[in-house]
């Protein structure tokens, strides 16, 4: 990962200092995939360190057991620390930083941007792995991630079989008139392996939708936003779609769970519902069933 690091640091006064067990274990995992969630790790390192300093990558194995109250199963694993010098974090902000909507612009805090975390959050997950943070204002802040340990000592990552994991595959037209919401959302779709449209309201998805249509290209599922405040609604958008698809897929979309329509979706002939702010392992619990067979790669 020395390569991974100097590449992401580059262009900085940072300096990168490893500290490795000489016993490491292998892990299985997609390398490309866990290169990402170094470099997004880094890049928050790097945001934070405006004027330089070192980070700290150390590797070691180690046992979780259920008194580490980690929500891993218990076994070995091989434990990456990536330790900066910057800022931190406030405490207010810690429970917050994996979620994909969340994001600081405050004048010397720990500019982590959500989105890239969430990522490596659910990246971590389908290893069947866990990221835990540590960080105080001043202090600086450490990632640890938890890799679930091969069994092999000394191994070659290239030795060992990488099974992927799941894509989903699809097209997907997501409809809100928030920009941050189709920013955020398309990103996590396109990471997930979606082909991704979208549309501020009712009647650009209606249009997009047709068009799909006419093209022999249809969108598989249609995320609807329950209120648009200048324009056509989820609801009234969904009807319209019916009558030019009777088999329309769609999930509702809102941020008010008392609404009715949340509760009732599948009276109203939605598919699925879904809350926001929603985060990606939400998403692609949503989506199952509703799309083509995920790809094994």
């Amino acid at each position: 990962m020395m390569d991974v690091t100097h590449a992401t640091l580059s262009g900085s006064n940072i300096k990168g200092r490893y500290i490795m067990s000489d016993d490491l274990l292998s892990v299985e995992a997609d390398e490309g995939q866990i290169r990402q969630v170094m470099q997004i790790i880094l890049r928050n390192a790097k945001e934070a360190m405006p004027l330089g300093g070192t980070v700290t990558l150390s590797f070691d194995n180690v046992t979780v057991t259920r008194k580490d109250y980690l929500p891993l199963s218990d076994g070995d694993y091989v434990k990456v620390s990536i330790q900066d010098e910057g800022a931190g974090i406030k405490e207010d902000h810690l429970s917050r930083i994996f979620d994909p909507y969340f994001t600081t612009k405050d004048k010397g805090d720990h500019k982590g941007v959500g989105l890239g975390l969430a990522i490596a959050f659910s990246i971590i997950k389908n290893h069947n792995g866990h990221i835990a943070v540590e960080s105080r204002v001043g202090g600086g802040t450490i990632f640890h991630l938890y890799l679930p340990a091969s069994g092999k000592e000394g191994g070659t990552r290239e030795e060992e079989e990488v099974i992927p994991a799941p894509k989903g595959k699809g097209r997907i037209l997501v409809m809100d008139d928030a920009k941050a919401v189709r920013d955020v959302t398309g990103a996590m779709l396109s990471h997930i392996g979606y082909d991704v449209a979208f549309a501020t309201d009712g009647r650009e998805a209606i249009a997009l939708y047709r068009q799909a249509m006419e093209e022999n290209e249809p969108v598989d599922v249609v995320i609807l936003d329950m209120t648009v405040q200048a324009g056509m609604g989820g609801m009234e958008t969904f009807q319209i779609l019916r009558g030019i698809d009777p088999e329309v897929k769609a999930i509702i979309s809102s941020g008010y769970s008392g609404d009715p329509i949340m509760t009732e979706y599948e009276a109203c002939g939605f598919k699925r519902a879904i809350m926001k702010p929603y985060k990606m392992d939400e998403l692609e619990d949503v989506l199952k069933g509703l799309t083509n067979p995920p790809e094994q790669g």
